[in-house]
């Protein structure tokens, strides 16, 4: 189901029969930045998916390339999705009740579940026992970091920490906006409810 409040914005490169599977999982508005693909990819999914707002960068600019599609959705919270993920039914309109009902929440942090088996991701389990413990007004334990393929941002936040640095290319890049957001006051959560999937390995 298509929720106004939230866009999803995919980062990929040179991964166009992946996209051709995903693409159509995604609720609408889908924003794809594509990092410097040679393989078409532009070109492929403005012809099949011409309801996809395609961003060129132009070169491989790494996690910060999602940068350009937070920047340019035109809703209050944009979901991450990497070119081989997908989010469940339903989950972003729950992430989204969940963000109105919180205004602190900067970043609602998603169960993962892996592969066709949809076994629970171990970063998700560590996030659902965090240390941290439930802040009263966060609905879920805090976290210090997330996974970028299965998070629902505060745009507004988002752009306030400064987005994902250009210090750390790939594999990284959630720990450092975290530790900005938090420093800024805002709050990071694990909701257990908001699901993703990733096909593992």
């Amino acid at each position: 189901m298509n929720d106004p409040r939230v866009t999803v914005v995919v980062a990929s490169k040179d991964r166009l029969r992946v996209l051709a599977r995903t693409l159509p999982l995604h609720p609408r508005p889908v924003i794809l930045v594509d990092n410097g693909s040679t393989d078409g990819t532009a070109g492929f999914v403005r012809r099949h998916f011409p309801d996809v707002h395609v961003v060129e960068a132009g070169r491989n600019l790494g996690a910060p390339g999602r940068n350009l599609g937070v920047r340019l959705a035109e809703t209050p919270y944009v979901a991450f999705a990497d070119d081989d993920s997908w989010w469940a039914p339903g989950a972003l309109e729950r992430a989204a009740d969940v963000l109105d009902a919180h205004p602190r929440l900067a970043v609602l942090g998603a169960r993962v579940l892996v592969g066709p088996e949809e076994r629970l991701d171990a970063v998700s389990e560590a996030m659902r026992d965090s240390p941290l413990g439930v802040e009263p007004d966060l609905p879920g334990p805090s976290v210090l970091g997330f996974l970028a393929f299965a998070v629902v941002v505060r745009k507004e936040a988002f752009l306030e920490a400064g987005g994902f640095d250009d210090v750390i290319f790939f594999f990284g890049e959630e720990e450092r906006l975290a530790v900005d957001l938090a420093a800024k006051g805002w709050g990071l959560a694990y909701v257990d409810e908001v699901v993703a999937h990733h096909p593992g390995s």
